[in-house]
């Protein structure tokens, strides 16, 4: 017993302090302005009205490290779906317009008319620059979890009929084929016409239809969450109540306090070197989006919180760079990160959970995190010169990667800039009620 107190308590003193008081509304608001700057100054003005494909539909996603377009390249659903979603949901704030709208409209029509399986069902992996013909055509839920938020968003901003009857054939033609009800969520990798990969063999995801996936099962959650708010569907909502138990039960590992990725069919998870390890972003990316989640299907927001603050916990003890700010890649578990890249995508999810974590709680100390993030952000993840994001910042501060191509659009960082934006206004207007 003694040593798990003195575990407990090293542990506990391994976590970063921030802030020991609340915010004050001057403070909320210098982080609202510098976020505002960053969305409109650095994020929108780089992905509209460039990456628009005019002659083909779509979008153009094959950008260099300096913003670059690099020609033409094949079109990934992954990130044809994002830049959908992201259209879509600028178009619903106030920092959008009737041209978003209509750019998202351009990305919704590539979708419906060159993405989709007119034989099958369901959307391709990936099809050819000009979209006459698929190049990787086989299934994966993780590109058709993004196909069903995009058009599910889309027909939220739009209030386009088709576009949510779209969305209701995707859910019923994954319910259909990829569900599990044995054992809960859902089969992920197929081929093009929805049968289980042959044994040995590989999906797009690097796996194959044995295992399941935290992080397929995350955004599955995330566009189940959309789809039922656009939609009442009433099925959907039992699959979201299927999802969050899965995020919050099934792919954590309980004795250590954090997820990780790799399940065989019945929800054991995969071990060895290779399995046991813990990606930061994706678990603080977890407890924001059970958040969410529980809140479309009327869940009390408290429900979860004991998890929320563990993977937390976690989080901050092995994969934040307490000297340098912001927050590593990987680690395996139990150890401090040993892949130190900071990655665009971890560094946005972490800033918005920290501030859903702060809206939830009232703790300084998710506030002052989000705070360190953001200026982290602001100071080494932006492209001020070329714009947008770095797509990771080494450990010894150079940045690199692509600004655009089949995993990197404007959905993380967008995504957690409107978040963000939308959160300081309800507590601003916290502050100010009687």
């Amino acid at each position: 017993m003694a040593k798990l107190l003195l575990a407990a308590s090293l542990a506990l003193a391994a976590i970063p302090a921030f802030g020991a008081a609340r915010p004050g509304e001057e403070e909320l608001m210098d982080a609202r302005a510098k976020l505002e700057k960053m969305l409109t100054e650095n994020i929108i003005p780089f992905w509209y009205p460039g990456v628009i494909d005019r002659d083909n539909g779509g979008y153009k996603l094959n950008h260099d490290e300096a913003g670059r377009w690099m020609g033409p390249s094949d079109k990934y659903l992954v990130t044809q779906a994002r830049t959908v979603w992201f259209f879509s949901r600028l178009a619903r704030s106030k920092y959008g317009s009737e041209e978003h709208l209509r750019a998202a409209r351009i990305g919704y029509e590539f979708l419906r008319d060159k993405m989709w399986d007119g034989e099958f069902g369901g959307f391709y992996w990936a099809v050819s620059y000009a979209g006459d013909r698929p190049t990787m055509p086989d299934k994966h839920l993780y590109g058709q979890s993004f196909a069903l938020y995009a058009l599910s968003q889309y027909a939220m901003a739009s209030g386009d009929p088709e576009a949510e009857q779209l969305a209701r054939r995707l859910f019923r033609l994954i319910d259909f084929h990829a569900h599990d009800p044995s054992n809960g969520g859902y089969v992920e990798s197929f081929s093009r016409d929805w049968k289980p990969l042959p044994r040995g063999r590989k999906g797009y995801m690097g796996v194959g239809s044995d295992v399941k996936l935290m992080n397929t099962h995350l955004h599955l959650m995330e566009a189940l969450t959309a789809y039922y708010l656009a939609t009442r569907d009433l099925v959907a909502r039992k699959r979201l109540l299927e999802l969050i138990f899965i995020q919050s039960n099934s792919v954590v590992r309980k004795t250590v306090g954090a997820c990780t990725d790799k399940h065989t069919l019945n929800w054991l998870p995969l071990r060895g070197p290779e399995y046991d390890r813990v990606s930061y972003g994706h678990d603080l990316e977890n407890v924001w989006l059970l958040m969410e989640a529980c809140r479309a299907v009327g869940l009390p927001p408290n429900i979860l919180l004991d998890l929320y603050r563990r993977l937390f916990d976690y989080s901050l003890r092995y994969g934040f760079d307490r000297e340098g700010g912001g927050f590593f890649s990987s680690g395996p578990i139990g150890r401090p990160a040993d892949d130190r890249r900071k990655i665009w995508w971890v560094q946005a999810e972490c800033m918005v959970s920290s501030l859903m974590m702060y809206r939830l709680t009232r703790d300084p100390l998710y506030f002052g995190l989000f705070r360190r993030t953001l200026d982290w952000i602001l100071e080494n993840q932006v492209d001020w010169e070329n714009g947008d994001w770095h797509a990771e910042v080494g450990e010894d501060g150079r940045s690199g990667g692509r600004k655009a191509g089949p995993w990197k659009s404007p959905y993380h960082n967008g995504r957690a800039v409107l978040k963000c934006i939308e959160l300081l206004d309800e507590l601003m207007g916290e502050s100010h009620s009687p």
